[in-house]
């Protein structure tokens, strides 16, 4: 096998582990790749002598053993990595941490193995990876243009494909602006999923880790390892069930309104934008406009609000000591939090509560929001010219997602094909409510492989890697529960609502097995039909199967009236699913309506 053309992928480096090729080999090769870089993606690259003892440990270790088994990775270098200095992007700041951040040792424990510590806007401040004394990143395609940041490096070894996957941080699109100038998949997760312990802040409560991959399905591969509860973390927190997943069937998805989109004069980025939408519908998304005046509302309180005093307290004892030390740009944001008061966060804390009271609003009518990244993309001329300004653009779709506590994911969309950006990649981002970052990659990975494209800026394709699969065994589980229903809460009939407003997604229509008699029963206001169970002349019953997330399962069930409940459906299939089911004793007195097999007949017929 010719290693210097192997996709870094991780479906292929298995694929490659399988037929024998050693992990010795593909991290020598991955070291040949690391030292081409002339991007300034890297601060520190591990040496032979450091990447050895995280070999060692996969000596006479099965390749199948391990879900991340000789995955090459990099990580920003504000995230600790045992005996290797983290400088966060300020040399005079840097410490060798005596071990390697929780999230880390994860990583390590599943068999990956890391490369070296990326380059970033100093202290995880800024959007555009220009703010480094290491050198301004470039990006992976033209190095005349901004890579995005702040976790610059991390996107930029993963699109140049020197390592599989990179971790980043995120706080107002930091894991997201690069994905989008790098053609990758780019995570932001659930906030608390994954832990900030052995990570240097930037602002404490919204920060979080975030992942940069060539797929969907390597983000969710690395999420399943990684999102794991530290108690040392106070604000870690377990993952609970997404429930339904909307990426697999009909969905909804919003759309800003045209007089909420700004392009900052990029027209080809607008055009892709348009086409992102087209292309969520073919896949089956039903578009509905949003008004994302309460967004961009909430977007600007983490800069202008009393938020940027986190990121004063999280460097106080450094930046008072040495303030020249800090990047201008940096150290202009920076201290401007030193300035806010108690009564400032308390005013502003109180005026994100009542924002997020109306974003939410918005989940009643759509599954997820889909927005542009960021508007355009800049030179480095430019952003270095005008840093503040410029980089507040590049925040204009991703400040508002960690203060209102969203899940998203970036991904490609498409390729700018005119004015001074042609030729450089453009994406979209998907957003929803906390814990859906699984339905999120689904959806992302589906609209990602709508396109003819790359893998970041090689030359592999990501046609020749496998679509995403189920989330590997960890604790990001659907949590969700399948009702079969066969009367008033069909799709359309008055019931139904008690379905859709617990988030229920119908999965089709089924028929019982013949083993049934079929009523309508007495009572009423809402009349409703009983299936009881027969050893002998019964029928085959239409009816409706459910996915309800699992969480409302019990008051759907409490609402129920007897003689009515839940029970065991046997489908004509062989198989047996959760659905009403009806006492025999309840049945008497009912019109027995067997023989039409169907509610909705049953009603045509009564008129």
């Amino acid at each position: 096998m010719n290693l210097s053309t192997l996709s870094f992928d991780i479906a292929n480096l298995q694929a490659a582990y399988a037929s024998g090729v050693t992990v010795r080999a593909v991290i020598a090769e991955a070291k040949r790749r690391c030292a081409s870089d002339t991007h300034h993606a890297f601060i520190h690259r591990l040496t032979d002598a450091e990447i050895e003892p995280f070999l060692a440990r996969l000596d006479g270790v099965d390749p199948a053993s391990l879900p991340l088994y000789g995955v090459p990775f990099a990580l920003k270098d504000n995230i600790d990595l045992a005996h290797i200095p983290t400088t966060a992007g300020c040399p005079q700041f840097a410490y060798t941490p005596g071990e390697s951040a929780f999230l880390i040792q994860q990583l390590l424990a599943a068999g990956a193995v890391p490369l070296g510590k990326t380059n970033l806007d100093q202290f995880a401040t800024g959007l555009n990876g220009t703010r480094s004394p290491y050198g301004a990143c470039q990006n992976a395609f033209n190095p005349a243009f901004v890579s995005g940041g702040s976790s610059s490096g991390s996107a930029v070894s993963v699109a140049k494909g020197w390592v599989s996957f990179s971790l980043g941080t995120d706080t107002a699109g930091s894991g997201r602006v690069p994905a989008s100038f790098n053609n990758l998949v780019g995570l932001k997760p659930t906030i608390g999923l994954l832990s900030a312990t052995g990570v240097v802040p930037a602002c404490r409560t919204v920060d979080t880790v975030s992942i940069f991959a060539l797929t969907a399905a390597d983000a969710q591969a690395v999420l399943a390892v990684a999102a794991v509860p530290d108690e040392a973390d106070a604000f870690s927190r377990k993952a609970e069930p997404f429930g339904v997943d909307f990426s697999a069937g009909p969905f909804r998805f919003g759309v800003p309104r045209a007089q909420d989109l700004a392009f900052f004069g990029n027209t080809a980025a607008h055009g892709l934008f348009e086409a992102s939408i087209e292309r969520l519908k073919a896949l089956g998304g039903t578009a509905v406009e949003v008004d994302l005046t309460p967004f961009l509302e909430a977007a600007r309180l983490l800069y202008e609000g009393p938020w940027v005093a986190e990121r004063y307290v999280a460097i106080k004892d450094f930046i008072d000591a040495q303030p020249e030390a800090v990047f201008p740009p940096v150290r202009t944001i920076i201290e401007g939090g030193r300035g806010k008061t108690a009564a400032d966060a308390f005013a502003a804390s109180y005026r994100l509560k009542a924002l997020k009271r109306v974003c939410d609003a918005v989940w009643k009518d759509i599954d997820c929001l889909l927005t542009p990244t960021a508007g355009t993309i800049y030179r480095i001329a430019e952003m270095q010219a005008d840093p503040i300004r410029l980089n507040s653009n590049l925040g204009y779709y991703t400040n508002f997602m960690n203060l209102l506590d969203y899940s998203a994911v970036a991904v490609p969309a498409g390729m700018l094909t005119s004015g001074d950006a042609a030729g450089l990649p453009w994406g979209v981002t998907l957003g929803a409510p906390a814990h859906k970052d699984v339905p999120l990659l689904r959806l992302a990975d589906r609209f990602h492989r709508a396109q003819a494209l790359s893998l970041g800026a090689t030359a592999a394709l990501l046609a020749d890697t496998p679509a995403i699969g189920e989330v590997p065994k960890s604790a990001l589980g659907a949590g969700t529960v399948k009702v079969a229903v066969c009367g008033a809460h069909l799709s359309g009939l008055p019931l139904n609502w008690q379905l859709t407003q617990r988030g229920a997604r119908l999965l089709g229509a089924v028929k019982s097995a013949a083993e049934y008699r079929f009523y309508a029963l007495a009572g009423g206001p809402v009349q409703r039909p009983g299936m009881v169970r027969v050893a002998e002349g019964g029928a085959a019953i239409e009816m409706e199967v459910w996915e309800l997330p699992a969480q409302h399962f019990g008051s759907f069930v409490d609402g129920i009236p007897a003689p009515l409940g839940i029970g065991k459906v046997k489908l004509a299939d062989g198989s047996w699913v959760s659905g009403f089911v009806c006492e025999a004793l309840g049945a008497e007195g009912g019109t027995d309506i067997t023989a039409l097999g169907s509610w909705r007949a049953w009603l045509a017929q009564k008129g």
